[in-house]
C-alpha cells in the first residue's frame, strides 16, 4: 500500500479515517506504506494541535486512531521512509513491524520542543523499539536520529538511497509473497504477542499450538517433502 499526500506534509483527521491495508485472500503478502513527497510524516497539521488547546481533541485522537489501524492489520507493515518522521508522524512508522529508510531519513519525537507530552502510545512504541535510554533522550531531551543512528539504534531496519528506498523495500516485501496468507497471519500475530509477553513461558503455549496447526497445512507437507527430496538426491550424489 503505498500512500499519496498532496504539498502538506502533516496529517488531518480525513487523511487517517481510511479502511486499514487489504486481505489477501489466498497467498500472504505484506503490507507497504510510504508516502509521497520530501517527508514521510510530520505528525498532526499545526491547526489541529492549535485547536486541541481549546479543548476540541476529537482531531487529534482521530489521527493517532489512524495510525492504529495500521498496527492493527494483520499483515506484517513495513514503512518505507523517505525523509523526516517526526511528533505523531514518528508514531506512524513505529506502528509498522518493519522500518526501512532513505539516507535523508529524520526521526524525532518533537513533543518536548512543543511542550506537549507524547500521545497515541508514542512512549510504549518508542521504548520497545529503541529501549528506554534513547527513548528517554527523545522525549525529553530532543534528541533527533538521522537514518545513520536511527539503524544503530535498532529503530530501522535498512538504509538506501533516496532513489532506492522504494525498490528495495517492495523486494524486501516481496519475500513473503510465497507463504499462505493465514501462516503469514499466524506468524505476524504472535511475534506481537510475544512482544508483549514478560515471561518466556508466557508464549510456549501459543508457539506449541500454532506450530502444531502449522504441521498439518499441505504448504509444510510440501515444503518437507521437497528438502527430504534434497538430501536423499545430495546422499546418492555423494556415493
Amino acid at each position: 500500500m503505498v500512500v499519496h499526500r498532496g504539498p502538506n506534509d502533516g496529517v488531518t483527521m480525513p487523511e487517517t479515517e481510511t479502511k486499514p491495508p487489504a486481505r489477501l485472500e489466498r497467498r500472504g503478502g505484506t503490507a507497504l506504506i510510504t508516502l509521497s513527497g520530501p517527508a514521510f510524516c510530520s505528525g498532526a497539521v499545526l491547526s489541529t494541535l492549535v485547536a486541541s488547546a481549546d479543548g476540541r481533541f476529537d482531531d487529534v485522537i482521530a489521527v493517532y486512531e489512524g495510525f492504529l489501524r495500521v498496527r492493527r492489520s494483520p499483515l506484517p507493515t513495513i514503512a518505507a521512509v523517505n525523509g523526516p518522521a517526526v511528533g505523531a508522524g514518528l508514531n506512524l512508522a513505529l506502528a509498522c513491524d518493519v522500518r526501512t529508510a532513505s539516507t535523508s531519513a529524520r526521526f524525532e519525537s518533537r513533543f518536548p520542543a512543543l511542550r506537549l507530552h507524547p500521545g497515541g502510545g508514542h512512549t510504549w512504541l518508542l521504548e520497545r523499539a529503541v529501549g528506554r535510554q534513547r527513548a528517554t533522550m527523545m522525549n525529553v531531551f530532543g534528541e533527533a536520529l538521522d537514518a545513520a543512528a536511527a539503524l544503530q539504534a535498532g529503530l530501522i531496519a535498512s538504509v538506501h538511497s533516496p532513489d532506492a528506498l522504494v525498490e528495495e523495500t517492495v523486494e524486501l516485501a516481496s519475500r513473503a509473497t510465497e507463504l499462505d496468507r493465514e501462516y503469514v497471519e499466524a506468524v505476524t500475530a504472535t511475534l506481537r504477542t510475544a512482544e508483549e509477553t514478560p515471561e518466556h513461558a508466557g508464549i510456549l503455549d501459543l508457539e506449541t499450538r500454532r506450530q502444531r496447526w502449522s504441521t498439518g497445512r499441505p504448504d509444510f507437507i510440501a515444503a518437507t517433502r521437497a528438502l527430504q527430496e534434497r538430501i536423499t538426491g545430495r546422499e546418492r550424489g555423494s556415493r
